[in-house]
């Protein structure tokens, strides 16, 4: 069992920005991917960014492209999610996840965080 924690999330104006963490209650699979999704009210949870969990293979939305970035710190199990540029679109509950592989289907990754809030006003 792996246990999930992500913190980080708040209130930002647009344009602002915000780093949100994941930490990992021990060390995963060396193949485990993790992901950030997002899941807005009314919107079905969607992939914004995923890695390996030794920090290869970086994936993006293509919403968030050039705005965040996900990267991670082995040495503590913990993984980032740095948002620049903010919008009031990615106004969303943030999820953290791993599995064993990098999809953006949720059902197929096996640990959830409880979730951070991330609102961008206008």
């Amino acid at each position: 069992q792996v246990q999930l924690v992500e913190s980080g999330g708040g209130l930002v104006q647009a344009g602002g920005s915000l780093r949100l963490s994941c930490a990992a209650s021990r060390r995963t699979f060396g193949n485990f991917f993790v992901a950030w999704f997002r899941q807005a009210p009314g919107k079905e949870r969607e992939l914004v960014a995923s890695i390996s969990w030794s920090g290869n293979s970086p994936n993006y939305a293509d919403s968030v492209k050039g705005r965040f970035t996900i990267s991670g710190d082995n040495s503590k199990n913990t993984v980032y999610l740095q948002m620049n540029s903010l919008k009031p679109e990615d106004t969303a509950v943030y999820y953290c996840t791993t599995g064993p592989i990098a999809t953006r289907l949720a059902h197929l990754y096996n640990y959830w965080g409880q979730g951070t809030q991330v609102t961008v006003s206008s």
